[in-house]
């Protein structure tokens, strides 16, 4: 079946069928579900190779993985909801997304090839750092993306959602002190990620503001896996004065706090209070389950792909390209690993 055909049994003309198909935002949502069930029902496929030629596009979206040392590398179980949210966004406007991993060690080699062979129209950028040369290189080259995270890298001319680290930790720092702790440790990912930027900088907040001073002994530093959590929080508990409550600013690293407080003797949630900055289904079932704080994965993953494809001329709706940069809020979901300090 060709497109004509298409056309013909949906009683509609064929350039209509044609911006149903490519996503464009000129076609009605219901003309877009009508064209989307025909093609599928019908099997047709377009010669994408032909309207890729004839129009420049792949019709696909990359979203780029960057792995990590350890266990944990590519900070599962996070990115599946969110993953899901945003493949269900793109085929929404007729796109397919694709996720390429990045290999250990290889930087922008993946980048510079999704790029330059035109392997998709867009990319979509995760793990972001303070200073990054990813975004760097792509606003350079005039290439569209989006980001899962803020930076000071690129300006503000690029699509980006994030979470509200700094509030997060924060709040989490006003509910231990109000429970009876006033030394607190933090466990946080290496600081060129800028989410580890954002959650220490609420950290310091939530201390000034509950007239704690920042002690460095209590901040300490591990790779985003189970391991960085394990030797972080060992070497928190050794000082002389070691914290009545930690917070973990990755459930990762958190699964690792837990393993080595039990090593030590310590029970989790009553011999050390502990809070993690991002909730996922696993905190739930850790005993005591994880208190931590809460977002909608999948329709983060939707409005990003909304808010990339706003951006490009091609998707862009009447009033033409428009970037946005959101950041959303982390809702605290109280379990039992924080209970007011024991006398």
């Amino acid at each position: 079946m060709d497109i004509r055909e298409l056309a013909r049994r949906l009683n509609v003309s064929i350039g209509t069928v044609s911006r149903a198909l490519n996503g464009r935002a000129d076609v009605s949502a219901e003309t877009r579900r009508r064209v989307l069930e025909a093609a599928t029902k019908l099997n047709y496929s377009p010669n994408q190779s032909g309207r890729s030629l004839r129009k420049g596009t792949t019709h696909a979206i990359a979203f780029l993985l960057q792995p990590h040392p350890g266990d944990h590398q590519f900070g599962e179980p996070f990115f599946v909801s969110f993953i899901k949210g945003l493949q269900a966004g793109l085929e929404a406007r007729g796109l397919e997304l694709i996720v390429v991993m990045d290999r250990p060690g290889g930087e922008q080699d993946r980048l510079r090839r999704v790029v330059e062979a035109r392997w998709a129209d867009a990319i979509i950028l995760a793990w972001t750092r303070r200073i990054d040369p990813r975004i760097d290189y792509l606003s350079g080259v005039g290439f569209p993306f989006a980001t899962l995270g803020r930076s000071r890298s690129g300006g503000q001319d690029f699509p980006s959602v994030d979470l509200d680290f700094v509030r997060a930790a924060a709040e989490a720092v006003d509910r231990l002190v109000a429970a009876g702790h006033d030394r607190i440790a933090l466990v946080n990912p290496p600081p060129e990620l800028n989410f580890a930027t954002l959650f220490e900088q609420g950290y310091r907040r939530g201390l000034k503001r509950n007239d704690l001073a920042v002690d460095a002994s209590l901040v300490a530093t591990g790779q985003v896996n189970e391991a960085g959590g394990y030797g972080a929080t060992r070497d928190l508990m050794s000082g002389p004065k070691p914290p009545t409550a930690i917070l973990f600013n990755n459930d990762a690293l958190a699964f690792g706090g837990y393993r080595a407080l039990r090593d030590l003797g310590l029970q989790p949630g009553r011999d050390v209070a502990v809070i993690v900055s991002v909730d996922t289904p696993l905190c739930s079932y850790l005993s005591p389950a994880l208190t931590g704080f809460s977002v909608q994965l999948e329709p983060l993953g939707r409005r990003l792909a909304e808010m990339l494809l706003d951006s490009m001329p091609h998707y862009a709706g009447p009033e033409g390209p428009r970037v946005v940069r959101e950041v959303w809020p982390l809702q605290l979901t109280p379990r039992e690993s924080d209970p007011p300090r024991r006398a």
